[in-house]
């Protein structure tokens, strides 16, 4: 068992996830089964209620857990797929330890943080680390605050019981600029060493974030104070890209650093593949220009995941993508129409995507941008809620429906062409009624949906493809109107395997209309663009 802990200091934001998954990456590349876990101090048991103006993205893994959006990260670096064994919030371990002593587990004893609390924390991490020649965690918050001293103390406590040579601790600090002098401050570093060695920590590697170069007088500096050799003070400047990160740290030889103090060899690090998918992510022969319309077009990070899996579509199509966000809200006036085409026109939009939310805020908007986007023939990808607002678009400007919605959204409406299913009315626990994680849907040949699954897997187009992608959402189309908007030309290209559910929708003659009730953001990776992104980049870039 080989662990390798992330912990930052000062300031939050530092990227200690950024961090974390780029070493991730190059000891993976370096031939070594990697892990990653996350060590959350909330207390919420999961991150599903939290709001993506305050926290970003809520990222959901294979089996259904909402979590940090560094897992997010995590898979996306390493290329892995994890598990709800890979976040851990002290909601959990306190809900765990206070049911176990509920039970009588603790035969009488007093129940304390240490050893109680700290044992439940080690438990999970041996248990994610089964199987891994290396183990990555990620601490979240910064050393000091009130909320994480039961994670340090568990991993000083593992720290012993591995021996040293076992465990390795890389701690993220920033190199404060003095733009007014020009000088670079470490003392907020050596602070925040000091910290750390308080509650019984000594850090190896120290990740030092900086917008000007460290030079070597400085550098010697800091490992004097950290009392650390100058090759383990590495220099994180900001990068162009996050997926650069990883080719920085090579170049500082962190991923030897590694290698040396567990297997007691250089790593054999192939970087190749890594560095020619950056190169045409960072300089790409072409560019698009895609339109975001969602809900939460204020913050960057509540959508990363589509963020992301648009640049690596972008690299493997050598195209940059240039994201506009626009705000729906904007557009559900009776103006509307004038409106959007001049605001599209000005941005030199070539493409449309509508992202998941919660709510009716901005849903009219959505509606009358779908309807746009079907008459000019826009390509356009729909994700999650995207595809209840195009089949809510097609049921009301194609169908003749004109008061189609979503109960979500109108209750009363006369047609309800998106709804809960009947076996869900009765469930009376709010998240019961979610479907979250993964799903299987079958693709109908002859679809756009399944030509584009077909070339991912290099399988035939002849028969039904069985694939499966993410949920996290609760309303479905409503299988009462399936047959109404069939008969209008709607396409399923893809239902649940007993067919009651729809799972992806696209429409004939136009050059990309293509939905999917599920999340395909949530896997895809630099390494393996996800298939509907990568049509969907290649559609709007046709000229």
């Amino acid at each position: 068992m080989k662990l390798i802990v992330v912990t930052g200091g000062v300031i939050s934001g530092l990227g200690k996830g950024i961090t974390a998954a780029s070493l991730g990456t190059l000891m993976k590349l370096s031939g070594y089964r990697v892990t990653m876990m996350k060590l959350d101090p909330y207390l919420q048991i999961d991150a599903g209620t939290m709001s993506p103006f305050e926290h970003g993205e809520t990222f959901v893994t294979d089996d259904g857990f909402e979590t940090d959006l560094d897992l997010g990260h995590y898979e996306r670096f390493i290329n892995e797929s994890l598990t709800r064994k890979s976040s851990v919030t002290t909601g959990q371990i306190y809900w765990s330890v206070i049911n176990r002593e509920r039970k009588g587990d603790f035969l009488g004893k007093t129940v304390q943080v240490i050893p109680h609390v700290t044992n439940e924390v080690k438990d999970r991490i041996r248990e994610v680390s089964e199987g891994s020649d290396i183990t990555i965690v990620e601490v979240g918050g910064t050393v000091g605050d009130i909320e994480g001293p039961h994670f340090i103390e568990a991993l000083r406590q593992l720290r012993s019981e591995l021996g040293k040579e076992n465990m390795l601790f890389v701690h993220v600090v920033p190199i404060l600029h003095v733009s007014t002098s020009g000088e670079m401050k470490t003392k907020a570093l050596q602070h925040s060493v000091i910290k750390l060695r308080e509650l019984g920590i000594y850090a190896n590697i120290l990740v030092c974030r900086t917008d000007v170069p460290l030079t070597d007088d400085l550098k010697q500096k800091i490992a004097l104070f950290s009392d650390l050799d100058a090759d383990h003070i590495v220099e994180a400047r900001d990068q162009k890209s996050i997926y650069s990160v990883p080719l920085a740290f090579a170049e500082q030889g962190l991923h030897n650093i590694v290698s040396q103090r567990f297997f007691g060899k250089a790593a054999d690090c192939d970087l190749t593949d890594w560095k020619e998918r950056v190169y045409r992510l960072l300089a790409p022969s072409k560019e698009v220009h895609i339109a975001i319309a969602g809900k939460y077009t204020a913050l960057d990070d509540a959508y990363i995941s589509v963020v992301e899996s648009l640049k690596h579509a972008g690299s493997a199509n050598d195209t940059k993508v240039n994201i506009h966000w626009v705000d729906t809200e904007l557009y559900e006036w009776a103006d509307r129409e004038l409106l959007l085409a001049q605001h599209l026109e000005s941005l030199g939009i070539q493409g449309i995507l509508v992202p998941g939310g919660f709510g009716n805020r901005g849903i009219e908007g959505m509606i009358n941008i779908a309807d746009y986007a079907r008459r000019h023939k826009i390509p356009y990808l729909w994700l999650c809620l995207g595809l209840q607002i195009a089949t809510i678009s097609f049921a009301r400007n194609v169908c003749g429906l004109e008061k189609a919605n979503s109960t979500e959204f109108d209750a009363q409406t006369p047609h309800p062409i998106v709804d809960f299913l009947e076996e869900q009315k009765d469930i009376l626990q709010k998240w019961g009624t979610m479907r979250l994680g993964a799903y299987p849907a079958i693709l109908a040949p002859g679809t756009t949906v399944h030509r584009l699954y077909s070339q991912d897997q290099w399988i035939s187009e002849n028969g039904p493809l069985h694939i499966t992608e993410r949920h996290r959402h609760r309303y479905e189309v409503n299988p009462e109107y399936h047959h109404v908007l069939l008969e209008h030309g709607f396409v399923f290209g893809g239902t649940s395997p007993d067919g009651h559910l729809v799972e992806f929708i696209e429409i004939k003659d136009h050059p990309f209309y293509l939905a999917t009730q599920a999340h395909p953001e949530f896997k895809s990776c630099l390494q393996h663009p996800h298939p509907l992104f990568l049509g969907f980049v290649k559609a709007s870039s046709w000229e």
